[in-house]
C-alpha cells in the first residue's frame, strides 16, 4: 500500500492526533459515513456498550437508516462542521472520507481525537479478548457469520462483527461477554491518515483466510502489494494459536511460512487438507457431509447452504471451532440452525414462479460461483443474471477478461453500466458492452444498459415462469429487486410458447 508520504496532499495526511482515552472516559462517540454497512453496524457496537453515539453520512438510505433509527442513533443527512460542536468525546473517520472532508478537515484542524474504525473496534471491543479474525478475498462475511452463529449457538456469549446481517439475528454485531470476539477481517485501507489494511489492527488469536485473487484495484497497484498485506495478516497470528487456510487455493497455501501460528489447511481438493469432506450430496436446501479431521471421519453434518464455495466456508469454521474447544456435536447442531445472512443467496420472493435472489457477489471469481450455487440449488431453472459492477475493482478494466467468462453457466446476463465518480480515471474504466458483447458470442443472451431503470423493463420482458432471477451488486442497485417483485405481482406473466 502508498505510503502517506507518496500522497501529493501528504501534508493534510500526516498529523498529531491527540491519544485516545481509555474506554471509561469516553461517553460520546461521532461517526463520520455512519450509514455505511461497517459503520452502521459499528455505531450498533458502541451503542449496546452504553455509549451516546451520532453521526452523519452523505445521503441516508435504508436499510442502515433505519436500523439507526430504530437503535435511537441521532445522525445527519449531509455533512457540517456544526455538527462536531460541542466536541464529542471519540471521532470515527470513516475510509471514504478524502483530507479536505469538512467534518474530516475540521477535526484534524480542531485536534479532536479520532480514530479509523479498525483502530476503533480494536481499542474498545478487542482488548483482553480472543479475536477470532476471518480474512480473504471472498467468502470471508458468510465465513464469519457462520463462525459467529456456531459461537453463539454452542452458548460462547461471543461478541462480533460481521460485513452482513445475520439472518439468525437480525444483525450485523454483539459486544458478548464471552471470551471471543469474531472479526471479518478487511484488507481494505482503514482512514485517509492510515492506509494499511484494516485486518492488521486485530491481532487475531485465531484466524481463517478463505481465498486470495487480486482485489482493490484502487488500494493495491499490483498482485505483490496485494499478496503482501496477506502475508503480514499472516505474520501477526498469535504464535500460539490456528491460523486455517484454505488449502485449495494455491495462493493462500503460500503465506503459511509467514506465520508462526499453527497452520491447518481446509478445503475439498487439496491433498494435504487437515479438515475436509466426503461423501457429499446436495439436497434441496443445503447439503450433507461428513467431515474428516486428518483423515478420521466424523458423524455426517448438515449444511443448510448450497454450492461447494459455501461447504468450503463451514470446513474453515469448523477447523477453528474445533481449534477453540468446541465439540462436533455442538459445531452440527449449530450448522443445522445457521440461516444465512441477507444478501447472500438471500431469495428476496417469489412471484408468478419467478425466484428473485439478491447476493453481494461482485469480484469476477464470486460472481462465477455464486452463478454456479444457483444452478446447482435450482438445477431445472433458467438462470437470468443480472449484475452491477459497483464497488471500486468491478468497475475497472483490468477485470474485463474475468467478467467475460464469469457468466458462463448464466442463461442471459443483464449488466448495469458502472456508476461514474468525480475521480475515475475513464482509461481505467470498465466497457461494459465489450464485455456484454464476450459473453452474448458464447452463445448468451447478453445486454448492457445505461442504470438500473433503463434495465429492468428488458428483464421484465425476459423472465418468464420458472426463471431464477440473480440480482448482484454490492449495493442497492436502484432498488430493483424490490420494482421487479412488485412488477410481477401486479402483471401476470406468461411463459412464451
Amino acid at each position: 500500500m502508498r505510503a502517506l508520504s507518496d500522497f501529493p496532499d501528504a501534508h493534510l495526511r500526516i498529523f498529531q492526533r491527540p491519544e485516545v482515552p481509555p474506554a471509561s472516559e469516553i461517553q460520546s462517540v461521532y461517526l463520520i459515513g455512519i450509514c455505511g454497512t461497517g459503520m452502521g453496524s459499528m455505531a450498533g457496537l458502541f451503542k449496546e456498550a452504553g455509549y451516546h453515539v451520532s453521526g452523519a453520512d452523505e445521503a441516508a438510505w435504508p436499510p442502515m437508516s433505519t436500523r439507526l433509527r430504530e437503535m435511537g442513533v441521532d445522525f445527519h443527512e449531509g455533512y457540517h462542521e456544526a455538527h462536531l460542536t460541542p466536541p464529542p468525546d471519540l471521532i470515527i473517520t470513516g475510509n471514504a472520507c478524502i483530507p479536505t472532508h469538512p467534518e474530516a478537515q475540521y477535526a484534524r484542524e480542531k485536534g479532536l481525537v479520532q480514530q479509523s474504525f479498525p483502530e476503533a473496534l480494536a481499542h474498545f471491543f478487542l482488548k483482553d479478548k480472543r479475536a477470532l479474525v476471518v480474512a480473504g478475498t471472498h467468502g470471508k462475511t458468510t465465513t464469519t457469520g457462520i463462525l459467529a452463529h456456531t459461537f453463539l449457538h454452542a452458548g460462547k456469549d461471543p461478541g462480533y462483527l460481521v460485513g452482513g446481517v445475520m439472518t439468525n439475528t437480525g444483525t450485523s454485531y454483539r459486544v458478548g461477554k464471552g471470551a471471543h470476539f469474531i472479526v471479518e477481517g478487511d484488507e481494505y485501507d482503514s482512514a485517509y491518515f492510515d492506509k494499511r489494511p484494516k485486518f492488521l489492527h486485530y491481532q487475531p488469536t485465531c484466524a481463517i483466510v478463505t481465498a486470495m485473487e487480486y482485489d482493490h484495484a484502487d488500494i493495491y497497484d499490483s498482485w505483490d502489494m496485494y499478496r503482501e498485506a496477506f502475508e503480514q495478516f499472516a505474520g501477526i497470528v498469535n504464535p500460539k494459536g490456528t491460523l486455517a487456510l484454505c488449502g485449495d487455493d494455491e495462493a493462500v497455501r503460500n503465506i503459511a511460512p509467514f506465520t508462526q501460528a499453527q497452520i491447518r489447511y481446509y478445503g475439498l481438493r487439496f491433498k494435504g487438507n487437515h479438515v475436509s469432506a466426503t461423501n457429499i450430496r446436495s439436497v434441496d436446501g443445503g447439503q450433507f457431509f461428513t467431515p474428516t479431521v486428518d483423515g478420521l471421519c466424523l458423524p455426517e453434518m448438515f449444511f443448510p447452504m448450497s454450492g461447494k464455495h459455501n461447504l468450503t466456508n463451514a470446513l474453515g469454521v469448523l477447523t477453528i471451532a474445533l481449534a477453540e474447544g468446541l465439540t462436533p456435536e455442538e459445531i452440527a447442531a449449530a450448522y443445522l440452525s445457521f440461516r444465512g445472512l441477507k444478501r447472500r443467496q438471500e431469495v428476496r420472493g417469489i412471484e408468478n414462479d419467478v425466484v428473485v435472489v439478491d447476493d453481494f457477489a461482485h469480484h469476477p471469481t464470486a460472481v462465477e460461483a455464486t452463478i454456479a450455487a444457483i444452478r446447482e440449488h435450482w438445477p431445472s431453472r433458467r438462470v437470468v443474471a443480472v449484475f452491477e459492477p459497483r464497488s471500486n475493482s468491478s468497475r475497472r478494466k483490468v477485470f474485463e477478461d474475468a467478467y467475460a467468462q464469469a457468466f458462463d453457466r448464466a442463461d442471459a446476463v443483464f449488466i448495469s453500466a458502472p456508476p461514474l465518480r468525480h475521480n475515475d480515471d475513464p482509461a481505467n474504466f470498465m466497457n461494459v458492452q465489450q464485455v456484454t458483447d464476450r459473453i452474448g458470442a458464447s452463445g448468451i443472451i447478453a445486454a448492457h444498459f445505461p442504470h438500473a431503470e433503463a434495465l429492468l423493463p428488458s428483464l421484465v420482458q425476459m423472465v418468464r415462469p420458472g426463471d431464477v432471477v440473480l440480482i448482484m451488486s454490492n449495493g442497492g442497485f436502484g432498488g430493483i429487486h424490490d420494482k421487479l417483485l412488485q412488477i410481477l405481482r401486479d402483471n401476470n406473466i406468461a411463459r412464451p410458447a
